[in-house]
């Protein structure tokens, strides 16, 4: 069985390991902070595939930002890794096959290999963390696009009517709705229209200044403003997968990303299914965690 090193690029760390082809990871998971500038980046990925060299077929690396077509560079700015990665063409790192894609993409190919989605046929992959990112993947096949940089979902108008600006600078784009941004959102829109702010634990605390965190321990805490703004952030989710169920007709769609564990997957999927026209779909939390860049990366290099 062949095997693919796979590795994770992220912002702190770089994650990596060797991956076979039915998904599992059979060495060791090591970790190691990501270099300040692009080419000391370069200079460590060098090494970790020279350490691996003899025992891989392939390399391949998840990492944040748009991919080109060929699967050799990242494209757009990634602004959590230094000023000129998108210069660096990896494909030169090793005289194997060295394989290059988006997270979001390489997560979905982890979840569909090896994780919630195995066993489904047409699996939609929302990442929700600070922003939205997405995957697709059919019959065993990444939709990448006519360029690669397919299901920006994050950036889905869900409003015509300019009501909130994105941090990308346009307007109602899903992920300034649905993210762990939006719901810090939610709760400051909440906390000047909803009533029940006035007796929430947060009523003493300027409504600019409510985070995230606050409205997920407002949760635990039963506070009833927190549970209204989840609810609306809630409803801005569905909005946005009911008509990506429509558009892609998935039978499985996987939530990941740091804000998955608050998610009312049953809740999303009943929704879902009461208003979709196509036909039904689970809905499920991610299973393969921190490791699904670097799963799905080694998964995708050896196919």
């Amino acid at each position: 069985m062949k095997k693919a090193l796979g590795i994770d690029i992220g912002g702190t760390k770089i994650l990596y390991g060797i991956v076979n082809e039915q998904g599992e990871v059979v060495s060791e998971i090591q970790k190691t902070a990501t270099p300040k500038t692009a080419d000391e980046i370069y200079s460590t990925l060098k090494k970790i595939i020279d350490e691996n060299y003899d025992n891989i077929d392939v390399v391949g690396l998840s990492s944040a930002g748009a991919v080109n077509i060929e699967n050799t560079r990242v494209l757009s700015s990634t602004p959590n890794l230094p000023d000129g990665y998108n210069q660096i063409d990896f494909s030169t790192l090793c005289d194997k096959k060295v394989y290059v894609e988006n997270d979001a993409n390489c997560a979905c190919a982890a979840e569909y290999k090896n994780g919630a989605a195995k066993g489904f046929r047409t699996v939609l992959m929302i990442t929700i963390g600070t922003g939205i990112g997405g995957g697709v993947i059919s019959d065993g096949k990444l939709f990448r696009g006519s360029s690669g940089n397919a299901l920006e979902v994050g950036s889905m108008k869900i409003f015509a009517d300019k009501r909130q600006k994105c941090t990308c600078g346009r307007y109602d784009c899903w992920e300034s709705y649905a993210s762990g941004t939006g719901l810090k959102n939610c709760a400051k829109i909440g906390a000047k229209e909803y009533s029940e702010f006035k007796t929430s634990i947060y009523k003493d605390k300027n409504p600019d200044e409510i985070t995230t965190y606050d409205i997920t321990d407002g949760l635990q805490a039963k506070d009833t403003f927190s549970v209204r703004v989840f609810n609306q952030w809630m409803e801005y989710m569905y909005i946005g997968l009911v008509s990506l169920t429509d558009i892609f007709n998935p039978d499985c769609i996987v939530i990941s990303g740091g804000m998955c564990n608050f998610v009312e997957v049953q809740q999303l999927e009943d929704k879902i299914n009461a208003e979709s026209v196509v036909t039904d779909v689970k809905v499920k939390r991610a299973t393969t965690g921190n490791n699904a860049g670097m799963i799905g990366a080694g998964v995708l290099a050896l196919e």
